[in-house]
């Protein structure tokens, strides 16, 4: 009488190593590319929000100017020695000098 036993064949992976190095690896892509990426976007939205009258900025264009006025989601610089303004969505402002008032 051979009786018939279930046994795992012991060349054939497992569920654990093959689907664990693929669940890690996601985790890991997760904490290496996207969370620094929401942090950066967070920190990018709050200089925005911060904005003020006389702050010089950057925009992604490359523009250098002074802040003039400030609306819900626009901004007025003035630029150059001429003085011309330009008007731009916030989400154009990349970099923000503020004001120094001593």
């Amino acid at each position: 009488m051979n009786p018939i036993f279930l046994t795992a064949d012991p060349a054939a992976p497992n569920f654990l190593s093959t689907y664990g190095i693929l669940i890690v690896a996601c985790v890991a892509m997760y904490f290496i590319l996207f969370l620094p990426q929401k942090r950066q976007e967070k920190k990018a939205q709050e200089m925005r929000a911060d904005l003020q009258v006389g702050d010089g900025v950057t925009t992604i264009g490359g523009i250098v100017g002074r802040v003039v006025s400030l609306k819900d989601d626009t901004v007025l610089i003035e630029t150059g020695s001429e003085r011309t303004k330009i008007r731009f969505k916030r989400i154009a402002i990349q970099s923000v000098e503020k004001l120094e008032m001593d």
